[in-house]
């Protein structure tokens, strides 16, 4: 039987892979203890999430209620399935810019520390295991502000005639030289062990830089989760606050689905030690104003927010993802989902979780 673990499986992308991996044939199983309510509070806690996949998947789901910073209970999961393990997909983190300047050891414990518990098991137990890290467009700092922006109406685009004007940014933007953030610097560590394992050991690794990672799926919170976040405050008439940049900051979405079936490519034909930068490119991004304005579409309700001028430390101002290497190695692989889809997709599953107290409590 081929056994994939997943860290983080209750989580938008670990639930995603869980349930795409399983489809697959792959036995799951999943390690998550829940550690996104300890930074976000009760109602980013993804129990609810945990519940539905053991719910769902049965048989072929087993969950360990574990923290990635204890090695002896990850070893003796590794120990117990050992070359079964045929593929690892990471993607347990503290995944907040401001949540890491709180507590600077817990960052960087679960994202650097984490991830190598992680890596060194399986270079003991299933070396021949496809290990996949959901890392972060965050590792390039804010090098990306200081690329060519103009400004327009409702966003900032990059000057015409720049190399990443048409496609997006590359795996060849520096990673030096810039303002990381805490979170930045702790999965910068993560993201070059997971680069050192591959080349060093032969490992068949692999770090996604993912720009917003979003789906029905995901416990949207202040800090972490923009599209799932936004959308809660318009259904609920929650305030939200916008940082800085006159909300024109752009980010690219990439749907958990799409992500996920990125990963399978990977996973049937794995390479040792690549980077690929990973997200909605130049087919899905939008601004902060233009979210706000789709998402009230969607809905049907006004959001009500303010606007706070200092933006977060470390923020992008734009950002589009060039998706063209991850493709040459995978042509298989497309994205499928556009932004007022998965604005739909989160409305509606937020909409039905709403009317079940358990499951956003």
């Amino acid at each position: 039987m081929s056994i994939l673990v997943v860290t983080g499986s209750a989580g938008l992308i670990g639930s995603e892979t869980a349930r795409f991996f399983s489809d697959k044939g792959l036995q799951i199983h999943g390690i998550d203890n829940d550690m996104r309510r300890y930074f976000f509070g009760e109602n980013a806690s993804t129990r609810w999430c945990s519940s539905a996949l053991s719910q769902d998947l049965g048989s072929r789901y087993r969950h360990d209620d574990l923290d990635i910073r204890d090695l002896s209970g990850l070893e003796k999961i590794f120990r117990y399935y050992g070359t079964a393990i045929t593929g690892i997909v990471h993607t347990a983190a503290q995944p907040s810019h401001d949540w890491a300047a709180r507590e600077p050891l817990t960052d960087f414990t679960v994202n650097a520390n984490g991830t190598l518990n992680l890596l060194e098991l399986t270079r003991r137990h299933c070396p021949d295991a496809s290990f996949i890290f959901t890392s972060t467009n965050k590792v390039y700092g804010d090098s990306p502000n200081r690329l060519p922006l103009v400004e327009d109406e409702t966003r900032w685009r990059l000057a015409e005639g720049h190399p990443y004007a048409r496609h997006g940014i590359d795996e060849s933007l520096s990673i030096d030289h810039c303002l990381h953030s805490l979170f930045g610097a702790s999965k910068v560590a993560a993201d070059i062990l997971v680069q050192e394992y591959g080349r060093y050991f032969d490992l068949k690794t692999a770090c996604f830089r993912g720009g917003c990672l979003t789906g029905p799926a995901h416990s949207g919170a202040e800090l972490h989760g923009f599209l799932a976040y936004l959308m809660k405050c318009v259904v609920t008439g929650q305030p939200y606050t916008i940082f800085g940049y006159r909300g024109k900051q752009v980010r690219d979405n990439i749907h958990s689905k799409d992500l996920v079936n990125a990963f399978w490519h990977f996973f049937q034909h794995p390479r040792s030690g690549e980077v690929y930068n990973m997200g909605g490119g130049p087919d899905s991004n939008c601004s902060m104003l233009e979210a706000i304005e789709m998402s009230q579409r969607v809905a049907g309700r006004k959001l009500h927010h303010d606007y706070v001028e200092s933006n977060r430390t470390g923020d992008h101002i734009w950002w589009v993802s060039d998706l063209r290497k991850f493709k040459s190695h995978y042509p298989g692989w497309e994205l499928t989902y556009r932004l007022e889809e998965i604005l739909n997709e989160i409305y509606q599953a937020l909409s039905e979780r709403l009317q079940d107290p358990v499951a956003v409590s």
